[in-house]
């Protein structure tokens, strides 16, 4: 007679609980951060109301990042949205946006495949792009 069978279940049930963690936060199988065909975002109809400090990082998105990532950051063809929750910054935090530019970053979320770095672009650069797509995401209440 085992004298603990308590002990056996909840090792079991410890057992089933890790799995379910392990399963359910894999970056393998059906998970919607995979996909190549972003959730559509519709643009945001505020722009015209964009902030003055934003304009230049508005001006060099266009120039560098929407031929991918398209208008105001919905994504395109071609690259993700950077107006998605995977790109708040709890997930992807500016630091994130600044070594994508200076050194490219290897795909892991969609299916585009890795992005190159961006020649021409300065961290001064990428620090107001990344103003404008936080005041982009904060307008799509992203966070």
């Amino acid at each position: 007679m085992n004298p603990h069978p308590k002990r056996k279940f909840f090792r079991g049930v410890a057992g089933v609980l890790c799995w379910c963690v392990v399963v359910g936060c894999s970056e393998n199988g059906t998970n919607a951060g995979e996909s190549s065909t972003p959730t559509p975002i519709t643009q945001i109809s505020v722009v015209k109301d964009l902030p003055t400090e934003f304009k230049e990082g508005e001006e060099k998105f266009n120039a560098f990042c929407s031929p991918c990532h398209g208008t105001q950051g919905i994504g395109s063809a071609q690259g993700p949205p950077l107006v998605h929750k995977i790109y708040e910054p709890s997930h992807h935090a500016d630091f994130a946006f600044q070594r994508a530019a200076a050194q490219g970053v290897k795909a892991h979320h969609w299916k585009f495949g890795n992005m190159p770095k961006i020649d021409g672009v300065t961290a001064d650069d990428v620090t107001q792009i990344i103003g404008y797509i936080r005041w982009l995401q904060r307008q799509a209440g992203i966070f």
